[in-house]
This record gives C-alpha cells, structure tokens and sequence, in this order.
C-alpha cells in the first residue's frame, strides 16, 4: 500500500500535465464566482443596515453623528462573537484555517466551519466600517470552494489538493483586483516561497479564467485606469521616485508596527467581542472627522486616482487611515491589509509629489506618484514586489510606470527586510529563513565547520588507535607525517579484525593497515561541495586539507554538521 502510494506521487506531479491546466479553468471561475457572491453579501448588508447599497463611506453619514462611533462598535461586537467561535474551535482541533498557513504547512485542506464563522466575522466588520480590506475573506472563501472541490468533485489525493486551493486563492484575489498576473504570483511568493514553472502556471490560468467571468459579468474595466496619462522620465522624476520608496518603507513599518502595538494594547481586553466592539467605537470616533477613513479605502482610492479633490488634508486622512487601519487590524478585525496599504501609499505618493511642486520641482501629474506610492506601500507591507510592482500596473493599465515602480518598490522592500521585518504574512518570514539559510550554505567555507581529528604518526602501534577510538567513538584515524601532511586514514575496524586474526599484532605500526586512497575536501570548498561529496560515500566525517598541493590536514568535517546546515532550508 505505502509503496504504492509512493509511486503514485511520483508519477503524477500536478506541475504541467494537461489535467492541472484543465482543472484551473473552472477553478478559477467558481472562485470567481464565490467573490462576486461574497461582494453581494456586503451591498445586502450594507443595504440593512444603511438603506442604501452604496460605500461605507458614503453610507454612514445617513445615521446621525453621534451615532457612528456605535455602529461601527456593534459591527465589532457582533464579528468578535464569530471570531471567538472560530477560535475556539480551532483550538479545540488544532485547526489552521487562513489559505497561506494551511498552503504554508502543506496541510491541504481548509476547515469549513471555522471558515464561514471567520468569513461572517469579517463580513459583520466590512459592513459596519472597519478599516480593514474586503479581500482576505474574499479569497479565503474562494480558497474554500477549491479545498471543496478538489475534495469531493475532483476526489483527488490529499497530496494534490494544495495546488487546487492555491488556484482557486489566486482566481479570488484576481477577481478582488483584476489583476491576475499579480495574484498568481503573489499566491506562489507568499505560499510557496517559490515562483517555480510548474507551480505558477496553473494560478495564472486560473487567474485568467476568474477574470474571464467577471467580464461576463460586466467587470471589464480596470480599477484605476491611469493609461492616457504618460509618465515623463527625469532627474526630478527620478528623484521623487526614489524618495517616495524610501518614505513608503518607513510608512509600510510604521504601519505594522502600529498594529503590533495596538494588538498588546487590546490584549488587555480579555472578551474579543469587547475587544472588536472597542476598536470599532475607536474608529467611529475617528471617522467623525471624516467618513473617508471607514471601510477598506476603495470608494476613496477610487476618487483620488480619478483627480477628484477632497474637502480636507489629504495629510489628515493618510494619518487617519493608518491609525484607523492599525485599531481595526490590532483588535482582532477579519480582513486584509491589501486596499488599506494601497489607499496609504497613494496618498503618500500624492502628497510626496505636491510638496515638491510647492518646492519648485515639477515632476510630472501628482496621481502618477501615487500609483507609485500603492506599489512601494503595498510592497513594504507584505514584502513581495514583484506581486505589488505587477498589480498597480495591471490595476492602472500604465506601462510607463514599469520602471520607476521596479525601482521604488524594490527599494521599499529592500529597507523592510533589512531591519529584518518579514511582511504582514507570517509564511514569508519561514521563506525568507529558507532563502538565507541556502544561500550560506551555498557560500559559506568548509574551513568555518571544520573540528579536530584523531591524528597519529605512521610508526605509532595501532594499540594507541584502538585505545583513542574507544574514547572517542570514531571509525578513522587520520596519519600525518612530521609537517603535518596527510598521509591517509587507518580503519578502527580494519585494525580489530587483523589483530583478532593474529595478521598483525597490537604494536605494529600504523602504516601496515594504511589506507592512502581516502576521499578528502578542502577548507576553500563550499557547504555545497562538502555535501557533493558526502553523497559520494558512506563516511561520516571526511578529512579537510588545506589545498591539493601542501595536503595539510586541518582537522574533519562531519556529516551532520551540514545535515544541520542543510534542515535550514528543507
């Protein structure tokens, strides 16, 4: 049976066979199809609570003033009660229950209750004016449908079904954002850590069928069209780009900072109900100076990439917005940071890009900054750039922008990373361990794990290896000459049984059972090489030289010290 299945997994890889690429199609339009549906669910809502079917923004000021800091703090109330049935639940069952944990830990299957209770919670908190974005349960719901089908419809092996939820995850996010080359890699850089051949297709078909349906819905135009808008390269462009990625980093930490911060300050709080309830009543609060801060963003976004001018500091409302966004998420909120991060960035491109008009440099249209803001933003926050980078493109269908936002979203997760802050997704810090620990491995020297071995001289009786080795518990004994040259190796085992069968005796010297063909390394090789080869044979320790011609024995390299090396990145 075990062999079997073995072999069965070997044979059948999902990678590029014709049935995965077949299986995206309708991957990605049932995922889809569960985001339109999940979208419907939030105009419903809306529509009970408000009246209208319109954004939070524009929906809350039908409720007195008084009021809002209420609503928005009922709205906590009601998803920290779904919240906390999830949670416990999962703790019951040691569940994991968000998509990228469970692709993350190889699990291959999402838990349905634990996900409708979490999908309700975040429901109760989008409708209600949380800041927090409408795509994580989105694309968890959409991750759902593909844990389902892959389960029951398709009925294939468990080792195979991870790939069918990364589909169907990607096919959501592409539906959230149209923009599904960008999903397809953000699902292979957050949950797999790679964006290898075999993996990535299969999203991006099933990015491309999600988007598909939605233009059969009538979804044909992307969110934020900037491409009758040139981009004009300059010195001062230049400038203004490099400087809107170093802010934006320092605003992408600041911002996840806030939230930790604001977690502790609600662990206070023992009930999650209160402590969603608490932090919806804060944002109310905040909202009173302006609306524009409630929600995910997307009504707001979508008016300051048109060039409609606010009635207020932009200044206020980014300040405003990330401190509504760090109580909503800090409390316990359901949702993504993705459209909160894009609305920050872009208010800090603008701002960034009307500031150095009022300095006398003219860079260009300030909504062009601002797209370059999202990516920088969004690419601070969650650490992938090249996912950031391709969805503020294909979101502003502007390739003008491919250059300066290579530049400042590169440059903003480079500043991220090297104060050794991992994103908003805790499966890219394990993927950044994996790529660090490879690349030592890859280029660290032998000569830094090199340790002592037991060294004779060829005249010494072999009794005195016997002796050592028993203390010592080790098979080889290295022989050196007067300067210290290797000579070869003497097998404690070799030793025993000729001396057992009287063919030498205790006091014969060493190099009667010398074996000088013994495979070696050098301290300049790499780990790598080391572990070459190992492979090669079946010793445990091989000794280390210092280069071909002197043949100076340093010391050995032992097996499991670069298994150790090696557990780092498998």
């Amino acid at each position: 049976m075990g062999k079997t299945l073995i072999s069965e997994q070997t044979k059948d890889k999902p990678g590029l066979r014709i049935r995965t690429l077949l299986i995206a199609v309708p991957i990605g339009v049932v995922a889809a199809m569960v985001t339109f549906m999940f979208r419907l669910a939030i105009e419903g809502l809306t529509r009970v609570i408000f009246g209208t079917s319109v954004d939070i923004t524009q929906a809350m000021p039908r409720y007195p003033v008084y009021l809002w800091p209420l609503v928005v703090g009922a709205g906590g109330v009601i998803a920290g009660l779904f919240m906390a049935a999830a949670r416990r639940i999962e703790k019951q069952e040691k569940l994991s229950t968000d998509y990228l944990q469970v692709l993350g830990a190889q699990i291959n299957r999402l838990p349905v209750r634990t996900s409708l209770l979490r999908g309700l919670s975040s429901l109760s908190s989008i409708a209600t004016g949380a800041s927090v974005g409408r795509e994580g349960p989105m694309v968890q719901f959409a991750a759902l449908a593909g844990s389902l089908i892959g389960k029951h419809l398709l009925k294939l092996p468990v080792y195979r079904r991870g790939d069918i939820i990364a589909m169907a995850a990607a096919g959501g996010l592409a539906s959230v954002y149209h923009a599904p080359l960008a999903s397809a890699i953000f699902v292979a850089e957050i949950a797999f850590g790679v964006t290898a051949l075999q993996r990535v297709i299969p999203l991006i078909i099933a990015s491309g069928s999600a988007m598909i349906a939605l233009w059969l819905l009538g979804y044909r135009s992307s969110l934020y069209p900037l491409s009758t808008t040139p981009f004009t390269f300059s010195l001062s462009a230049l400038v203004l780009t490099v400087a809107i990625g170093l802010v934006a980093a320092l605003v992408g930490l600041a911002l996840l900072y806030l939230i930790e911060r604001s977690k502790k300050l609600f662990s206070g709080v023992a009930s999650l109900p209160l402590r969603l309830g608490a932090g919806g009543v804060l944002v109310g609060v905040l909202a009173l100076a302006t609306p524009d801060i409630l929600g995910n963003g997307y009504d707001v976004l979508t008016r300051i990439m048109s060039g409609d001018a606010l009635t207020y500091s932009l200044a206020l409302l980014l300040a405003l917005k990330i401190i509504a966004t760090a109580l909503s998420a800090g409390s316990g909120a359901s949702g993504g940071l993705f459209t909160p991060s894009l609305l920050i960035g872009a208010l800090l491109g603008i701002l960034m890009a009307i500031a150095a008009r009022e300095l006398g440099i003219d860079a260009g249209p300030a909504v062009l900054f601002g797209a370059i803001g999202m990516a920088s933003v969004l690419s601070a926050v969650t650490q992938a750039p090249l996912m950031a980078m391709l969805m503020v493109l294909e979101m502003t269908l502007n390739s003008g922008l491919l250059f300066p936002m290579m530049l400042a979203t590169v440059l903003a997760a480079a500043i991220a990373h090297r104060v050794k802050f991992y994103g908003a997704y805790s499966g890219m810090q394990a993927h950044f361990h994996r790529a660090e620990a490879k690349y030592d491995f890859d280029t660290t020297l032998i000569a830094e794990l090199v340790v002592p071995g037991l060294t004779f001289a060829p005249d010494e009786p072999v009794e005195k290896a016997l002796k050592a080795s028993i203390a010592s518990q080790l098979r080889y004994v290295y022989i050196t000459d007067n300067d210290g040259r290797f000579l070869g190796v003497v097998s404690i085992h070799d030793i025993a049984d000729k001396v057992f069968n009287k063919i030498i005796t205790a006091d014969a010297p060493m190099q009667c059972v010398l074996n000088r063909h013994f495979p070696v390394v050098y301290d300049t090789q790499t780990l790598q090489e080391g572990w070459q080869a190992f492979r090669s044979t079946n010793y445990e320790r091989l000794p280390v030289l210092n280069n071909p011609t002197e043949r100076k024995l340093l010391g050995a390299l032992s097996k499991t010290s670069l298994i150790g090396k090696v557990a780092g990145f498998l």
